[in-house]
């Protein structure tokens, strides 16, 4: 039986991220010499030893979970050595830090404030909802509502991605829009490697999704910020949007992801369309809602 050291809720995230980071790195890219046949691919454990300037033997016992505690330095120095990028290196810091014995899973329901509900509510012309800790869509506007009304999978933007037949058809670059969705999945489990959801989420898609498996297994690290999404609608065709995405400071577990168009392009008259389609009917004459 295989364990899972790089699962969230498993107490060897670093290991499991540092081995696949060395991994995508290859001996000449680093100067690195390569002589004769290699077991694994990437760099060997004492090749990042040497390249962060610590002892093959430190090195090992970081991968193998036996070295708890690094200093910011060793922190620092691992991450040159892998080449780390900021995001990545963030993610390196949470999952380096000293683990919190017996968490309690959160029991709360995440909740969309209702002023924060009103604001979607209010903005008829761009699709708009709210993520939560494990990417779960906690609330979406009408338009948002239309746009993605083609999914079975609607509550949770991993299982829209692997796990709905729609989403081949509705990513005109799956590939693309699969990578950034399970970057972004794997910064969370950074945030909160506790999280129930998060944990029983990465289980489920790990048995259901080869795709998700082997994306899993990479460790890209890439928070929602913002990205050109290429899209297909079977009502209005294939608008080009891009989404921002920012915290809601009331609830910083929360974001909220807002998509547009370029004004003045059929993308942008699609999204009208769109929004024609599917208006709330106006109330009869003489008649209050």
């Amino acid at each position: 039986m295989s364990t899972y050291d790089d699962h969230p809720a498993a107490g060897n995230a670093l290991g499991g991220f540092l081995r696949a980071r060395r991994a995508r790195l290859r001996p000449e890219d680093m100067g690195i010499p390569s002589s004769g046949r290699r077991r694994v691919p990437g760099l060997r454990r004492e090749e990042v030893a040497t390249l962060a300037g610590v002892s093959t033997d430190y090195y090992t016992r970081l991968e193998q979970g036996r070295e708890r505690h690094p200093s910011p330095q060793i922190l620092d120095a691992v991450a040159r050595a892998l080449r780390l990028d900021d995001e990545a290196v963030a993610h390196l810091y949470r999952v380096a830090g000293p683990a919190t014995r017996r968490t309690r899973p959160a029991q709360r329901t995440e909740r969309v404030a209702p002023p924060l509900r009103r604001l979607l509510d209010g903005w008829n012309d761009t699709p708009a909802f709210v993520l939560g800790p494990s990417l779960d869509v906690l609330a979406r506007n009408r338009l948002a509502d239309a746009l993605f009304a083609g999914f079975t999978h609607s509550g949770n933007l991993l299982r829209m991605t692997f796990l709905d037949p729609e989403a081949h058809r509705f990513h005109r670059d799956w590939d693309r829009a699969a990578e950034s969705a399970v970057a972004a999945l794997r910064q969370a489990a950074g945030l909160g490697p506790g999280h129930r959801g998060l944990s029983s989420l990465v289980g489920e898609l790990s048995i259901k999704s080869p795709d998700f498996r082997t994306l899993w297994a990479r460790h890209d690290v890439r928070g929602k910020t913002g990205e050109a999404k290429l899209l297909h609608h079977a009502e209005v065709g294939d608008p080009e949007l891009h989404y921002e995405s920012f915290t809601v400071n009331s609830a910083p577990t929360q974001q909220l992801v807002v998509y547009q168009a370029e004004p003045g392009t059929p993308s942008a008259d699609a999204l009208t369309l769109l929004g024609t389609l599917h208006a709330e009917p106006a109330p009869a004459p003489g008649r209050t809602r």
